[in-house]
């Protein structure tokens, strides 16, 4: 699948600047360095929906990464084979105008702005790599993919990151949610360090906002993680098989 540029519609140029706008404005100044950052660096900005051959570009000169265009959410297999070949699946369809504020299934604002900057932070994509090679390695186990999942939503979805003393976001369902950016930062939800234990053995709802958020000291912590990851995945999966 492509992304056809020319197939956007004048309301759907309209949607992707109004998103855009609306959540630079609150996510400007509480979210990570590296994201505002990575924005600058893709190139993106409200005045039109990301060209993908264009931003490919720039990831190439980056990390190496791309991005690829997908019809929605696509099969276990398939995401995780993705990411091992350092390419994020994306969607190219973009809500209606009268969709602003809620949708079931995430759009190409989600995925695309939500996600695609901080694939220019190399420690970043290293460990989104690594979490797809653990998971090809269990695929065929659907209690690991589901532990594996609760590391994928804490982390790259939910995640909270500590710069300078202050909390800021770099989820990229956070991101992506102007109710989510200031819920999560409040008083209301529970904040607890980096811990793959704890996060292993923390469930998830997909449709409120989280109670939990899980909070990093820099994208390097996530990388080195990963042995742990692994490890502990597979001592859950012996105590399984043991109970």
């Amino acid at each position: 699948m492509k992304q056809i540029y020319e197939n956007y519609t004048q309301e759907d140029q309209d949607v992707w600047r109004i998103l855009f706008s609306r959540q630079w404005e609150n996510i400007n100044t509480v979210a990570t360095e590296e994201f505002v950052k990575g924005i600058d660096k893709i190139e993106f900005t409200e005045k039109s929906i990301p060209n993908f051959e264009e931003t490919n570009k720039h990831l190439a000169e980056q990390t190496g990464w791309q991005v690829a265009a997908v019809p929605g959410i696509v099969d276990d297999d398939k995401f995780f084979e993705l990411l091992a070949n350092k390419i994020f699946p994306a969607t190219t369809w973009l809500r209606t105008k009268d969709q602003l504020d809620y949708l079931e299934e995430p759009d190409m604002f989600h995925d695309v702005f939500g996600h695609i900057a901080l694939l220019t932070n190399q420690h970043f994509v290293d460990f989104l790599q690594g979490l797809a090679k653990i998971g090809l390695k269990h695929i065929d186990d659907e209690w690991a993919i589901h532990l594996l999942s609760r590391i994928y939503w804490f982390t790259i979805e939910f995640g909270l990151i500590r710069e300078q003393g202050e909390l800021k976001i770099y989820g990229a369902g956070i991101i992506s949610s102007p109710g989510e950016t200031k819920f999560s930062l409040s008083d209301e939800p529970d904040h607890f360090n980096y811990d793959v234990e704890a996060i292993i053995d923390s469930s998830y709802r997909k449709d409120v906002f989280q109670t939990k958020y899980f909070i990093i000291d820099n994208y390097e912590q996530l990388y080195t993680s990963l042995d742990t990851i692994e490890k502990v995945i597979e001592d859950r999966l012996k105590e399984k098989t043991v109970n």
